[in-house]
C-alpha cells in the first residue's frame, strides 16, 4: 500500500500469537472470575512455567519482538475452550471492544492462577518501508496520522 508516496505493510507473526492473563476473584461476588493482564515483571515471572505447561501440548512458547508467540499444532477450538473479553482501549467504558480468544490452559504459579490464550482474529501491525528497504514499525503517533488512509486502501484492495 503507498500512502503520500511511502510504502506501508501489514506484518503479522509466523506463529501464533498468546496472551497470558491472570484470573481475578470479583470482589463483590467470589464465585465470579475475570481475567486481567499481567505487566511485564510479573510475564517474566512466570514465563517459564508457561513455557514448561505450553511443551505439555508440544507448543513451543517464544519471546519475539512484539508478541508472545507459540509454534506447534495448536488444538482445535471447542466451544467449552472460547474465551469473550471486553477490551477498554482508552480506560473509557464507551470505548469497550470484544475480542475473542481461545484458552489453551490454565496453570498456577505462586498460588495465582493465570490463562494461556490465542487471539482468534489475527494480530496485525503496520510498517513503513525505510529508504534502506527495511520495515519499520509505525508508533502510535504515526499510526494515528495515516491510519483512515490506510484502512481505506486495505478494504479497497479487498473488494
Amino acid at each position: 500500500m503507498a500512502v503520500d508516496s511511502s510504502e506501508y505493510l501489514l506484518l503479522t507473526p509466523v506463529n501464533a500469537p498468546i496472551e497470558i492473563f491472570a484470573w481475578e476473584v470479583d470482589e463483590e461476588d467470589d464465585e465470579d472470575e475475570t481475567l486481567v493482564d499481567i505487566e511485564d515483571d510479573e510475564l517474566d515471572e512466570v514465563f517459564d512455567t508457561a513455557k514448561a505447561v505450553l511443551a505439555e501440548q508440544d507448543l513451543m512458547l517464544h519471546r519475539t519482538a512484539l508478541t508472545l508467540t507459540a509454534s506447534g499444532n495448536l488444538p482445535d477450538a471447542l466451544e467449552d475452550d472460547i474465551i469473550t473479553l471486553d477490551i477498554s482501549e482508552g480506560g473509557e467504558e464507551d470505548d469497550l471492544t470484544s475480542e475473542q480468544f481461545q484458552l489453551l490452559t490454565n496453570f498456577y504459579y505462586e498460588e495465582q492462577e493465570y490463562a494461556i490464550c490465542t487471539p482468534f482474529e489475527p494480530l496485525l501491525f503496520f510498517a513503513r518501508m525505510s529508504a534502506a528497504g527495511q520495515p519499520e514499525l509505525l508508533s502510535p503517533d504515526e499510526f494515528r496520522i495515516v491510519r483512515s488512509q490506510l484502512e481505506d486502501q486495505l478494504f479497497d484492495d479487498l473488494e
